[in-house]
């Protein structure tokens, strides 16, 4: 994999899984505050979306394709935009203030752009490497 990410030794140094970590912590301190009849509403779907962040970013780096390693960052970005939906509907329902629903928000959107990148130098690398099998 290290052909893929340069000299990177692990996942965990990936930029993107870093603010995803981020995201992922922040939403599981914040969900504590939620009403108890939320556990298996919008508790769970929260907390599943947060840890989906970091998962597929670490599961996309152990694969051994480019567009594998995409895929599976869409996947992270995709479960971004679901918290970003997540924390509207807090904020639409009570159970969060504007100061946190905006934290939240500067943490979601900090991981996305960084996602991005990452999704963008993957594709270039693909792209040298198909340059240089030709």
């Amino acid at each position: 994999m290290a052909g893929e990410t340069g000299n990177l030794k692990s996942f965990e140094e990936l930029e993107c899984w870093q603010a995803c970590r981020d995201v992922r912590r922040f939403i599981a301190g914040l969900v504590k505050t939620y009403p108890a009849d939320e556990r298996f509403r919008l508790i769970d779907n929260m907390l599943r979306a947060a840890r989906s962040t970091t998962h597929n970013i670490a599961e996309g780096y152990g694969r051994f394709h480019f567009q594998e390693n995409v895929q599976f960052c869409r996947h992270s970005r995709g479960s971004l935009y679901e918290l970003k939906d997540q924390l509207v509907c807090s904020l639409d329902e009570g159970f969060i203030s504007q100061e946190d629903h905006d934290a939240g928000l500067a943490l979601l959107k900090k991981a996305t752009l960084l996602v991005n990148g990452y999704i963008r130098y993957l594709r270039k690398r693909k792209q040298e490497k198909d340059a240089r099998s030709r």
